[in-house]
């Protein structure tokens, strides 16, 4: 039995207190990172933190979702992680609302309420089950929440308006007048039961729907304005959508302080998730926070989502709010996003510049992706999968900021997309055993970087090496410690078999494979090897993870694997059915155990074989494609897109684009995809293109061509406004 298990309740009770220490620490009393967790009663013996979102977008509507957290309790703290932030659990507009529709803030599935009792995720008993399961398991909970606005009123009241520029919200594009607004909000199916509070016009500023006229706009209330002190983004970026909550109402604040008590009194939280912060005057979270920690009496850890890359930006909102709440490193991702799109020309040197865990680590909350960032969400920017292991090694096993894992890439997404949990798995590993300590940075080549930390007394046989590279492999001569010489080390990754001896000096020669990564650790350590574990017995074990993942290219409806590993027998014909990745290839992935080398053949399961000339296919551990009979390392470049955001204010969008040097599409060219009122998106596949040349028009005369220049574009996505292309969709 691991020891995390044996004291695991002992656990418990030290994350809570240890709780409160980090929150007082982003309250200016203490200086101590918010990434770590105490593990016994002597508080400078620690684990270092690690949360996990455990939700991504597209989770099914089957109402089971916190039975799995409760479920998946045990094996996520066995895991190393140590906070779990969930997704919204109050009732939204229906059984399919992810949780950003907010409709009854009390209502956390008790109530009949929008046609359910139960929330997409569950029912009020289960969330509540959930969270204590957690606790028990020794993990933090941070609840999502989103304050900016309300939806799902359940009627309409008359309220004097103007129309307001959708791109200058402070300019107004009508006289006021009468419109019918959806703000009130009855709530009968709880019938008063926790708060009597009406929400009604007089508690929001804005709304983009009259029901009277049936016209979608951004409509401020006559008798309101907005808030001043938020985004600059549309000279002023309070209105996001539904109902806007207006902030500058006292008795708007006063209700949710109360309702902050409420929830955390009630699920017993840890902490908070902060939706759409940059949407709400930066003073309300300084004092609502302020507030529900006061009234519950525990320091709550809080990150907000302010989505900008603009660093300058983040760090402004938590200097104009006291350092009261964390943020979420956006400019981090963005820059893990273009890396992963890079063609390898991307300088790694850089990948830490300009963001907020280089400039303030304690606020810096790191991630790769997340569930707006996922595949057809409005803030599409899904970092490559080649790129993930990189991406979450650099997040993982470094000294500065509090890491989150993202569901979709620990467990995958509900409509596709690669999983990596057994690749997270060894980066937690290393992160909660290994990486501790002083930490030496060797950002000096354009593809290959590395850092190592060189372990302390508190964490016995710690220190490691952890190397990235986003083109050809290579090593690193690198320094982990004189306290480490003569040990020897193992790549706790798989990735790179065998061992490094550490030198006299404290230094050794560290390898990393093209495109890959590798974190090398002390072989002497429990978990993976033992004390007493031989150099011979380390290069086994860490082979013992190896993998070898296939894409193969066929024209076959369904594709079978039929393998040998090693010398050991074939699988039964016609193998192992590999998965769809689209018309062109499949994919699979076997584990090796210890052997070296996979045999393998191909077929259809109807008697069409592809065995290589009766040579068939020899692979070693790694990741390969397959194509025509030819074997090159690495996953294949299955997509080669481009996604456009375009705005204006035309009823109608098309995209006019030609594909390279081909053919241009017949005018007025491809109609696009409606996102809102002024944002329209089309994606387009560019083959084996580097460049797509486009411009716009209304279908009926109207163009943009960006002053006869067009718009050229490389694969990737991008927001084209007021003829300014920027990477990344809008936020919408």
């Amino acid at each position: 039995m691991s020891f995390y298990k044996k004291h695991r309740n002992l656990l418990a009770i030290v994350t809570i207190v240890t709780v409160l220490a980090f929150a007082l620490a982003g309250r200016g009393f203490f200086d101590k990172p918010e990434n770590v967790t105490a593990t016994g009663s002597n508080t400078s013996s620690y684990v270092n933190g690690t949360m996990m979102q455990y939700f991504e977008w597209d989770l099914p509507n089957d109402g089971e979702h916190w039975n799995r957290v409760a479920e998946q309790a045990d094996d996520l703290a066995n895991a190393g992680f140590t906070a779990l932030w969930l997704p919204p659990a109050y009732k939204g507009t229906s059984s399919y609302d992810v949780g950003y529709g907010p409709y009854d803030l009390y209502d956390l599935g008790e109530f009949d309420q929008k046609g359910t009792v139960r929330t997409k995720y569950g029912t009020k008993s289960q969330y509540l089950n959930a969270i204590n399961k957690l606790h028990e398991n020794g993990l933090q909970v941070y609840a999502d929440i989103v304050l900016n606005h309300k939806a799902g009123a359940d009627g309409t009241e008359t309220v004097k308006a103007v129309q307001v520029n959708s791109w200058d919200r402070n300019s107004t594009s009508s006289d006021a007048y009468d419109i019918d607004a959806w703000t009130r909000f009855d709530f009968s199916g709880r019938n008063g039961k926790y708060s009597t509070f009406e929400w009604k016009a007089s508690c929001f500023d804005g709304v983009d729907y009259d029901n009277r006229y049936g016209t979608n706009a951004v409509f401020k209330f006559a008798d309101k304005n907005w808030d001043w002190q938020v985004d600059s983004e549309n000279q002023n970026y309070d209105y996001l959508m539904y109902a806007d909550v207006d902030f500058d109402a006292w008795y708007v604040v006063d209700e949710l302080k109360y309702w902050g008590k409420w929830y955390v009194e009630t699920a017993n939280l840890d902490g908070f998730r902060l939706d759409a912060v940059k949407h709400i005057k930066y003073s309300f979270f300084q004092d609502w926070l302020t507030s529900v920690r006061e009234a519950t009496g525990k320091e709550l850890f809080s990150v907000g989502e302010y989505w900008s890359s603009d660093l300058g930006k983040l760090q402004n909102y938590i200097h104009e709010t006291g350092g009261t709440t964390s943020l979420f490193d956006v400019p981090l991702h963005m820059n893990l996003y273009s890396a992963s799109y890079g063609n390898g020309n991307y300088d790694m040197r850089y990948i830490l510049s300009n963001t907020l865990v280089a400039t303030d680590p304690t606020h810096a909350v790191t991630f790769v992706d997340n569930h707006d960032t996922q595949p057809g969400q409005s803030l599409q920017s899904y970092v490559a999968d080649w790129f993930k292991p990189l991406a979450y090694t650099l997040i993982l096993t470094r000294e500065s900021g509090y890491p989150c894992v993202f569901y979709g890439d620990y467990y995958g997404l509900t409509n596709g997309g690669s999983v990596f949990k057994n690749q997270i798995d060894k980066l937690m590993q290393a992160r909660t055993k290994y990486a501790y300590g002083k930490q030496n940075d060797y950002f000096d080549d354009v593809n290959i970087i590395g850092w190592t930390r060189e372990g302390d007394e508190t964490h016995a046989n710690s220190g490691l090496a952890a190397l990235i590279t986003d083109g050809a492999g290579g090593s690193k001569y690198m320094y982990v410690g004189k306290n480490h010489a003569g040990e020897k080390w193992y790549d706790i990754t798989g990735n790179v078999s065998g061992t490094v001896t550490i030198n006299s000096d404290g230094c050794a020669t560290f390898k990393v494979n093209g495109g890959s990564n590798s974190v090398w650790v002390p072989s002497g350590s429990t978990g993976t090897v033992t004390e007493t574990t031989t150099a011979q017995e380390v290069t086994t074990a860490a082979s013992s993870n190896n993998e070898v993942t296939i894409y193969y290219k066929n024209s076959w409806t369904n594709t079978y694997a039929h393998y040998q590993i090693g010398s050991g027998e074939w699988t039964a014909v016609p193998g192992v059915k590999m998965e769809d990745v689209n018309d062109d290839y499949a994919k699979i992935t076997i584990s090796m155990g210890n052997a070296k080398t996979l045999t393998a053949c191909f077929n259809n399961g109807s008697g069409d074989w592809d065995n290589n000339g009766n040579k068939d296919y020899s692979l070693s551990p790694g990741t390969y494609t397959i194509a025509n009979g030819k074997i090159t390392q690495g996953e294949p470049k299955i997509s080669n897109q481009i996604t456009i955001y375009y705005y204006n204010t035309w009823t109608n969008k098309y995209a006019h684009y030609q594909v390279g040097s081909g053919e241009w599409t017949t005018a007025p060219g491809v109609k696009m995809e409606k996102v809102t009122n002024y944002y329209s998106k089309i994606t387009i596949d560019m083959g084996t293109a580097e460049k797509l040349t486009a411009c716009f028009n209304n279908g009926s005369g109207k163009w943009d061509n960006n002053n006869n220049k067009d718009y050229s574009l490389s694969p990737g996505t991008y927001t084209i406004k007021n003829k300014k292309i920027t990477a990344g969709a809008p936020n919408i």
